[in-house]
């Protein structure tokens, strides 16, 4: 199965979590001839069939701990060719924001400078004067 590595390692990491604070779980986490990567396979198989492309963590971790905790379940056939989404949240440092912060306001001032740069070196359109009409008497004023 081609899965992301960092797909297996998050379930993987939920399902660490979840056996060191219950106990009931961790038994079945334990269980031999389990594995994640049979674990991902499942839930990419579930995905696979319900037709949907987006779900929530707590619905693909569901299936991480159903495949655990069913000991008879059909895993399915090994996809070669998924494309995984994971999403996480990266923590920066105040080092890292203040940094990226600064990289932010020299580029904009920049980008600035360049457009007031453009504008002095464009020549001035001469303004183009209305012609005047000259008052033609009217053969209606007398």
């Amino acid at each position: 199965m081609k899965t992301t590595n960092h797909f297996n390692e998050t379930i993987k990491a939920y399902l660490d979590k979840r056996a060191a604070d219950d106990i009931l779980f961790a038994a079945a986490y334990a269980k031999e001839g389990k594995n994640i990567d049979d674990c991902c396979t499942y839930i990419l198989n579930e995905v696979q069939k319900s037709g949907c492309n987006g779900f929530t963590d707590d619905e693909i971790f569901g299936w991480a701990v159903h495949y655990y905790d069913e000991d008879t379940i059909d895993v399915g056939k090994k996809i070669d060719a998924s494309r995984v989404v994971v999403n996480h949240v990266v923590e920066l440092t105040k080092e890292e924001k203040e940094a990226g912060r600064k990289k932010a306001i020299k580029a904009f001032q920049n980008h600035m400078f360049a457009e007031l740069q453009k504008k002095s070196a464009k020549p001035e359109k001469p303004v183009k004067k209305k012609k005047e009409i000259a008052n033609q008497p009217s053969l209606f004023d007398l």
